[in-house]
């Protein structure tokens, strides 16, 4: 006990993270609400689909054109473009200068047709989703909880997770669709105009390697990707901003710990994904 004692008092930080029988039994209750909070909201969706489709139409809008002030710059899909063309270019000058560097800067084409399908687009439209729509629906529903609208929903008969949470969630799957094919695009785009016009490499010798190199299906598990990033944004935000409290202060707190967990999950998921899919054989050869 004289030993526990002096550790707890030399490394209290240390203790403060891993003490006591209560933050294992606390942890395991917050898995149990999320979990229960993730299959309401799943199983309401049929109930939002035929109930509240007006809302939906609605919030689709929202998603891909914006709202209020954001509307004058665009929503998320114009954000997400503008992240996505930055990240090809960017891949563009890093490809073939480090190519160059060894005599290999023809393979910049095969770098866009790989690294932007299998990492950078899914990356940049999670990470997207949940800086723009993600944290907007969670300081939403946040302060709906603390001005008490979402305990007048339930006053009036009206189911407040499938109005409010499976709505969007159905939003944010109808909105993945065009956002990831925008981001795709812009990605080829970005990267090939950097290495053709800025660096002066011919676009037969580009096309021809990226023509080469781009696998039809490794776009197919891109957009499932893309399809797991954002179902789990959309469920991470809806929870942490329906269950929000303390003021207006506990809504920005709210929001900050979803944007948190939510740039975790979006890295998780690209991690588990590579390993399911690629981890193997890497459904990829290069021979000369």
């Amino acid at each position: 006990m004289t030993l526990v004692k002096s550790l707890r008092a030399t490394y209290p930080r240390t203790f403060g993270v891993l003490g006591g029988w209560r933050r294992p039994v606390g942890t395991l209750t917050s898995i149990g609400d999320h979990t229960l909070f993730y299959g309401r909201a799943l199983a309401g969706i049929p109930f939002a689909i035929t109930r509240y489709s007006r809302e939906i139409v609605r919030l689709v809008a929202e998603i891909s054109m914006g709202a209020g002030t954001l509307a004058m710059i665009g929503g998320t899909v114009v954000i997400v473009g503008f992240l996505t063309l930055a990240a090809g270019g960017t891949l563009a000058v890093q490809g073939y200068s480090s190519l160059g560097n060894i005599g290999i800067e023809a393979l910049t084409g095969f770098l866009s047709a790989f690294i932007n399908v299998r990492i950078a687009v899914p990356v940049v439209a999670g990470i997207g989703l949940a800086a723009t729509f993600g944290a907007g629906v969670t300081a939403q529903l946040g302060a709906m909880r603390i001005s008490e609208e979402i305990d007048a929903l339930e006053a009036m008969a009206i189911r407040p997770i499938s109005y409010l949470v499976s709505t969007r969630i159905i939003a944010g799957m109808m909105a993945i669709t065009p956002l990831y094919a925008i981001a795709v695009i812009l990605s080829f785009l970005a990267s090939q105009f950097t290495t053709v016009v800025l660096f002066g490499q011919s676009s037969g010798l580009y096309n021809h390697y990226f023509d080469t190199f781009l696998n039809p299906i490794d776009l197919l598990w891109s957009f499932l990707q893309a399809i797991l990033m954002a179902l789990a944004v959309l469920l991470l935000h809806t929870y942490y901003g329906y269950f929000a409290s303390g003021g207006p202060e506990g809504v920005g707190v709210a929001t900050g710990n979803a944007v948190r967990t939510s740039l975790i999950v979006v890295v998780s998921v690209t991690l588990l994904v590579s390993l399911s899919i690629y981890g193997s054989n890497g459904n990829f050869n290069l021979s000369g």
